[in-house]
């Protein structure tokens, strides 16, 4: 039956029913609603789902309320609800607007928006620890402080260098860095027999700020060379404030080259080093007893604080190859001839080194080739030989000797400006040649214990030289000596004064 609200107008014609179908649309009670100009209507009614009404069909029949929707009929507002239960489902009407619909560009951007989100934080999260990474490297890089680094037994090794302008700190992160770094070659401070030495600039986060380095450039042809000197450097226990401090090495393969990378010394090489400069006493003190704590911990077999080292000899030790830091002490560089004496090499591999490193500095056995494989030990004494004749330089060069010369390398213009292994093996070997020590450097209580350090490490014999650590023991001989002697002085000059005020 039809129902109508306090408004309502006389209710459109319906189709007739029959009797068969009344059973259904008792079942399924509808409700219409339409407003026309000031008029409203309402109508409630049972109807058959499969028959249109009012030309729409009843797509809402089995809810449960009666939930009205808009149609679009021309000239009125008309609304239309259809409800399915056992209980009068349309004694309360509810009125809901229909959800417009999304269109595909908008279905498509909400899609997309989450991931590019997503995207855009990490990038930023990416790019803020980058920033903030770099600036933490940049402070780290600015201290230019000695660190020290804790031992299994409580003890602390130096391994930071803080006269060259790049810290360990920046080494320890640049080493394990495995894109090529930002370096920019400068110009070219020294060339020898495997490779050529620039001083670099190593760029930072910007333009304007950058880290001085040393690089040395390997040709494709001497890989051998490059490799070894990596591998040598590359032992953590070689770190010392006496070892040119490495930073990483790289293969530059569109340049065809090897590179090793390494801390920047703006004083050069000892050789050019003592061609310029005359040294004071305190000079050669701090020359001479750096270099010769650097050869001693490469020849350890242990660190300083007793962790176990792999021994490593030199081979090619001269002055050229030491360089001189701003607090003059010495550090050692060029490891591309460098041997580690690992205990599982074999007599075999060991003759197999070869006769290597500059002639002048040969100790006799090697200009002779008839080292001891026997015993590693006899690698170390060729070094030491190899170290007199550095000291012999130094000392050369110091003005506590008395009349100074111009700087001259080891036998002088005796064998040449570039003597040959037999002109060296002529004049060390068969002459017993060494280069000469004047009386007038005997005079000095200090250098008289230098002399005799250098021309017991140039010993004919091997087995008669000195060992490194006893070279370094003898350089804190004579700065104990030295510190004594300043104290007496002291005393003394304040024993004066007070007897010239008693006078008084």
């Amino acid at each position: 039956m039809p129902a109508s609200g306090p408004d309502a107008s006389p209710a459109a014609p319906r189709p007739p029913l029959d009797f068969d179908s009344l059973r259904l649309l008792r079942a399924s009670p509808r409700r219409a609603r339409r407003k026309n100009d000031s008029n409203v209507t309402m109508e409630t009614l049972c109807h058959s789902p499969a028959v249109p009404l009012y030309g729409f069909m009843l797509d809402d029949y089995n809810n449960t309320e009666c939930r009205m929707k808009e149609k679009k009929v021309l000239g009125s507002l008309f609304y239309l609800c259809s409800c399915s239960s056992e209980e009068e489902c349309n004694n309360v009407i509810y009125f809901t607007e229909e959800k417009p619909t999304l269109s595909i560009p908008m279905v498509t951007a909400i899609s997309l928006l989450p991931p590019l989100v997503i995207a855009v934080m990490v990038i930023l999260a990416f790019y803020r620890y980058r920033v903030i990474r770099q600036k933490k490297l940049n402070e780290e890089w600015k201290k230019k402080k000695k660190r020290k680094h804790d031992c299994s037994d409580g003890c602390a090794i130096m391994t930071d260098d803080d006269q060259s302008d790049i810290s360990s700190t920046v080494a320890n992160n640049i080493n394990h860095n495995l894109e090529l770094l930002p370096i920019e070659l400068d110009l070219q401070v020294g060339k020898g027999r495997f490779a050529s030495v620039y001083k670099a600039k190593l760029k930072q986060s910007t333009a304007e700020q950058f880290e001085t380095v040393a690089v040395k450039i390997f040709s494709y042809e001497e890989y051998a060379s490059w490799k070894n000197e990596k591998d040598i450097f590359s032992d953590i226990n070689l770190k010392h404030e006496n070892i040119l401090h490495f930073l990483t090495a790289e293969e530059r393969k569109v340049d065809k080259q090897y590179w090793i990378i390494t801390a920047y010394h703006a004083l050069g090489n000892l050789q050019e080093y003592l061609t310029h400069h005359i040294l004071s006493w305190d000079d050669l003190c701090y020359l001479g007893g750096s270099f010769a704590r650097a050869l001693a911990h490469l020849h350890s077999d242990h660190t300083p604080c007793g962790r176990p080292k792999v021994p490593i000899v030199h081979r090619d030790i001269k002055s050229s190859n030491i360089l001189v830091k701003n607090d003059l002490t010495c550090c050692l560089c060029d490891f591309g001839l460098a041997l580690r004496l690992d205990l599982s090499l074999s007599v075999d591999d060991l003759a197999n080194s070869g006769q290597v490193g500059t002639a002048r500095y040969m100790a006799p056995e090697v200009l002779e080739s008839r080292i001891n494989l026997e015993n590693i030990e006899s690698f170390k004494q060729s070094d030491v030989y190899s170290l007199a004749l550095v000291l012999w330089e130094i000392t050369s060069r110091c003005s506590a000797i008395g009349d100074v010369k111009d700087y001259v390398p080891p036998f002088g213009s005796k064998v040449g400006e570039h003597p040959c292994v037999e002109s060296m093996k002529d004049s060390v070997v068969r002459d017993r040649g060494r280069p000469e020590i004047p009386n007038s450097w005997q005079k000095h209580e200090g250098l008289q214990l230098i002399c005799s350090t250098i021309t017991e490490s140039w010993d004919h014999d091997p087995e008669a030289r000195l060992t490194a650590q006893c070279v370094a023991e003898r350089f804190s001989e004579i700065d104990q000596m030295d510190k004594l002697s300043q104290r007496s002085c002291s005393e003394e000059k304040i024993s004066e004064d007070c007897s010239v005020s008693d006078d008084k």
